[in-house]
């Protein structure tokens, strides 16, 4: 077993224990060779949790540099534990800080963005990720589809009402979006496939 696979097992049994959300197996796989296909120098990631993600991305494009952002210590400190772990430090920065300040204060651009924060804010998030991004480099968005609830066009139950709205508002707001190409893939949760034209 190599390093990523150890890591990989790590953080799925740490994920069952601990309630920690990670990318689904088919999205995972989709969001690897998304990254293989683009070929980024710079990525950039928003909602690093313990790392998983941020593994699949590094192992698919081993020469980038990974900026991720995680407002949660906890999960950070694992996910830099995991890195060390792998090997991948001298690759990834990371960013402790809400991502709707940090993302205000990036510097240059990346080719390569995903976006795994929390659904509610993809909309304020996305004009800022869009100026950072190169021309033809790609933004990825997971859990889209919430629940299969944004689609539905059915009025939500209270608790997750704010959620599915602000993600009903960010996939209209995309789709008018001149700059982008965008593709929805219906797999589990939703993933959101966006190209800079």
């Amino acid at each position: 077993m190599d390093k990523f696979e150890k890591a990989y097992d790590f953080l799925k049994q740490h994920a069952k224990e601990n309630f920690v959300p990670i990318i689904r197996p088919k999205s995972s796989e989709i969001l690897g060779k998304l990254v293989e296909s683009q070929k980024p120098k710079r990525i950039l990631e928003i909602g690093t949790a313990t790392g998983f993600s941020a593994l699949i991305m590094l192992e698919n494009a081993p020469n980038a540099t990974l900026t991720t952002i995680e407002k949660n210590p906890q999960r950070l400190e694992i996910a830099k534990k995991v890195f060390d772990d792998v090997g991948v430090s001298s690759n990834v920065i990371t960013i402790l800080g809400d991502a709707n300040e940090e993302v205000k204060r990036l510097d240059g651009k990346f080719d390569f963005i995903f976006l795994d924060g929390p659904k509610s804010h993809y909309g304020k998030q996305f004009p800022y990720l869009l100026k950072h991004l190169e021309a033809k480099g790609m933004i990825v968005c997971d859990n889209v589809l919430f629940m299969n609830e944004v689609l539905s066009g059915a009025y939500p139950a209270h608790k997750h009402r704010t959620a599915i709205f602000r993600m009903r508002e960010f996939l209209a707001m995309v789709e008018s979006c001149p700059q982008i190409e965008s593709k929805l893939i219906k797999i589990e949760d939703g993933l959101l496939v966006c190209k800079k034209i």
